[in-house]
């Protein structure tokens, strides 16, 4: 029989070696919440930004080229019909494109192609949106022959150019914000690589280890 040492020292081993074969095992568990692995691949709508003055802004630029655009489809006849077709042309670009930027902004899609410069692009597509519009819906005043259709797509067209303006004012302001917290970062950057190479050059032991 064993006596109450020889168990003591049995029951160490085994405490021993069961700590070392779950350190070992490759199935640890995790402390990530489960929340993080539900979802579409980690997808997530960002309602900050839907419930910021951005994201406002882009909703009613969708449901103002929308609503433009389905004025002038309902058009049936018209003479001339350059500036009818023009309108539709901006009208549905403007839909598609800025559709497209609020899906990726609102679930940070964009984050995951950090190659682009986002803030530009916004800057890029309100401008020219505010541009055109403005064109589209002077032409299409001018031309029309003043029924229910064509006044009210003049109209729309009016608000989203009024809209895609103030957007285009606030991404000015974004986009210069981050060129300036672009550049202090790697002027920041520049001087703490100039500082770490004077204390080697002025560090004699660095130089002699090195050697």
């Amino acid at each position: 029989m064993r006596n109450g040492d020889d168990l003591e020292g049995f029951d160490g081993e085994a405490s021993s070696a069961s700590m070392i074969s779950a350190a070992s095992s490759p199935y640890q568990p995790t402390t990530e919440p489960v929340s993080q692995r539900r979802g579409l691949g980690g997808l997530r709508c960002d309602l900050d930004y839907l419930r910021g003055t951005l994201g406002r802004l882009k909703l009613a630029e969708v449901l103002l080229a929308l609503t433009a655009f389905i004025c002038i489809e309902t058009i049936m006849e018209c003479s001339p019909c350059e500036g009818l077709y023009f309108f539709e042309f901006v009208s549905c670009s403007a839909l598609v494109v800025t559709g497209a930027l609020l899906l990726l902004f609102s679930l940070n899609l964009h984050t995951r192609i950090p190659q682009i410069n986002w803030n530009l692009t916004d800057l890029v597509n309100t401008g020219l949106s505010t541009f055109f519009f403005s064109i589209a819906s002077v032409l299409l005043a001018a031309l029309n022959h003043k029924t229910g259709a064509e006044i009210a797509a003049v109209v729309f067209g009016f608000l989203a150019m009024a809209v895609y303006a103030v957007n285009t004012f606030l991404a000015v302001q974004k986009w210069q914000m981050s060129s300036r917290q672009q550049s202090s970062r790697q002027s920041s950057d520049y001087i703490r690589a100039r500082t770490e190479s004077r204390e080697v050059v002025h560090r004699p032991e660095i130089q002699r280890l090195d050697a």
